[in-house]
């Protein structure tokens, strides 16, 4: 009898335009014109998919992001891909690798939503996930007819509503559902269909979804909330969570947490991975390492910090001193768990709104690693070892080159310590992922 494989990290590769440091464009190795140029992605997923990653990951804004305007003309983040039609194109270009988009509950509907990813999940035979967010608000409300935005706790209400109808329509078809019979003209066995009428209270959705069912079942549901209505929607509803912490501790407390959540939902805790994002600065040596980030840190235009740091705390901070403490703020009604983990950042080591910013303007709260192979594989080891992580989001300061470090420097050693693949063992994102096809449930949704 042969014994169980050990258990890999698995590996999502977060692609940011140019990259994820706030001043990644001006760097002279980036690509500058990254939010429009579709050859640049493809090398992306290319180099990703070679490396033999898990996934690569597409956030979205559904506008710009630029209720602090003065910074506006300086950061190279408000022109970008809608996610989906770029991973459809994408598709064509890969064979394996995961396709992950991120769409908003908020400003979408369900019926459109659950068609579109079905259909990415077919073209891609099997490789799509939804990253379900309720959007942070700054810049996308006033694009849908909202004076105001949604207040957090509708917000998760309507998510959840959100995706149970969407999860329904994807078992609008049974899969052996079409015969295509040619010589008898049967196209499809009709006992087979399965109509949601839905009727709740945010949707009604009658269905069925004219896509059929996928090879990987449906697509790989995938959240980034952490506060608590974030938690309890993933609890019963992720597959993927992905999440911002500075410190193991906080890591493992996370894990633990909805692990158990899980598990009181009536699902068993394996079926969600837990990946956090993680900012890589990597060279052959600590010194080298840490002269390749203070180059990025040195570009940081002082309005374009302090923009960042407004839009990630819900408040507009221009009118503090720069160099003074981070103020009490109000509640935000936007992302509600980054701001407390920024908050309490500044106040944990005493940071100025100057050294609050230059900390978060690569990672944007995420843990953030300046070292050598050896530190980087160090980190990944012990939070996937000691219960902290299933996986990671690599989340590179600038594209393609930070992509190029992980994958030449890191990579090597995570296999050398039997910690990552040599090669795909499967063709859909959930065969990567080591998540189960879901069975096809004939339901209701009321």
């Amino acid at each position: 009898m042969t014994s169980p494989q050990p258990k890999k990290i698995s590996l999502g590769a977060f692609l940011m335009a140019t990259g994820h440091h706030i001043a990644a464009w001006r760097h002279p190795e980036a690509q500058a014109d990254a939010g429009s140029n579709f050859r640049h992605y493809i090398q992306l997923a290319q180099l990703a998919e070679q490396a033999k990653f898990d996934a690569i990951f597409i956030s979205d804004s559904v506008g710009v992001r630029g209720s602090y305007l003065p910074s506006l003309s300086r950061t190279a983040r408000s022109d970008q891909f809608e996610p989906l039609t770029l991973l459809s194109a994408l598709a064509a270009s890969t064979e394996k690798i995961g396709l992950i988009a991120t769409v908003s509950t908020t400003f979408n509907e369900p019926y459109n939503v659950a068609r579109k990813f079905a259909s990415l999940d077919l073209i891609s035979e099997g490789r799509a996930g939804w990253n379900l967010v309720t959007s942070s608000g700054n810049g996308e409300s006033e694009n849908f007819n909202m004076s105001e935005y949604t207040p957090h706790e509708e917000r998760y209400e309507r998510a959840e509503e959100f995706h149970d109808v969407v999860t329904g329509l994807w078992d609008s078809w049974e899969d052996d559902t079409f015969v295509r019979d040619q010589q008898n003209g049967v196209y499809f066995h009709p006992e087979k269909l399965h109509v949601l009428h839905h009727k709740g209270k945010h949707f009604s959705v009658r269905g069925p979804l004219n896509v059929s069912r996928s090879p990987q079942g449906r697509p790989v549901i995938v959240q980034a909330g952490a506060s608590e209505a974030g938690k309890s929607l993933a609890a019963r509803t992720a597959e993927v969570i992905f999440v911002a912490h500075q410190t193991f501790e906080e890591a493992k407390s996370f894990y633990a947490d909805i692990k158990s959540r899980v598990q009181a939902a009536g699902r068993s805790p394996d079926a969600v991975k837990i990946m956090p994002g993680i900012f890589p600065v990597v060279a052959t040596t600590q010194a080298e390492a840490e002269e390749k980030f203070q180059k990025l840190q040195d570009l940081i235009h002082p309005v374009v910090g302090v923009s960042l740091l407004s839009q990630l705390t819900g408040a507009d901070l221009s009118e503090y001193p720069v160099d003074g403490p981070v103020p009490e703020l109000p509640d935000t009604n936007g992302m509600k768990s980054r701001q407390r983990l920024l908050l309490d950042l500044a106040r944990r080591d005493n940071l100025t709104i100057r050294e609050t910013y230059l900390r978060i303007a690569g990672a944007r709260g995420h843990l953030q690693v300046v070292g050598t192979p050896t530190l980087i594989a160090d980190q990944l080891q012990q939070w996937f070892e000691e219960g902290g992580a299933d996986g990671f989001n690599i989340m590179s300061p600038i594209l393609p080159g930070g992509l190029k470090d992980f994958i030449e420097l890191v990579l090597p050693e995570l296999r050398r310590r039997g910690l990552f693949r040599e090669d795909y063992e499967g063709t859909t994102l959930r065969e990567h992922l080591g998540l189960e096809r879901p069975p096809h449930v004939k339901r209701h949704v009321t």
